[in-house]
């Protein structure tokens, strides 16, 4: 695969990430959900002790899409894991198997730094994705509801502690 290059993002891929979020969430039909900006990335992934990663995947030296991620935490396992935050390649650079190899390279990074596993959110709807992932042996957790506190009720709940009343 001559074609594909996938290396880690620098502080120059910053509006390139932002684009691929955008391209993603309007994909997803949470276009109206991305306030991130590139300032907002280049603060966070390209810091000092960052806390999330990415890759890019470049297709004959264009841009194709990128995997970003962050390290969680398994009690169960003690071990650290990884959680893809987003997948994306773009639509024309689809079928040339730059998904599977950025999800490779994510489980490669998994196993060389002595992680439990590599996990991840799918929408239900997105049917192709679900079998792309089954396809390479991953499992839904289907027994897991995914919670999110955010926005208002997220200051609301951690804006005052019942400590300090």
């Amino acid at each position: 695969m001559n074609d594909l290059l996938i290396r880690e993002a620098t502080k120059q891929d910053a509006a390139q990430i932002l684009q691929f979020i955008q391209e993603l969430a309007e994909y997803e039909k949470l276009q109206h959900e991305v306030v991130a900006t590139v300032k907002h990335i280049e603060d966070t992934l390209f810091v000092d002790h960052a806390k999330a990663f990415c890759f890019i995947a470049e297709w004959q030296d264009q841009p194709a899409g990128m995997a970003l991620y962050f390290y969680n935490y398994s009690t169960f396992n003690g071990k650290h894991g990884i959680y893809l935050e987003d997948l994306y390649v773009k639509p024309q650079f689809r079928g040339k198997k730059i998904g599977y190899m950025l999800l490779q390279k994510l489980a490669e990074t998994a196993v060389e730094k002595d992680c439990a596993r590599v996990e991840w959110a799918v929408l239900d709807w997105n049917q192709p994705a679900i079998d792309f992932y089954k396809n390479i042996g991953a499992v839904p957790m289907d027994e897991w509801t995914v919670f999110r506190l955010t926005g208002e009720a997220l200051v609301n709940f951690g804006g005052t502690s019942e400590l300090d009343k």
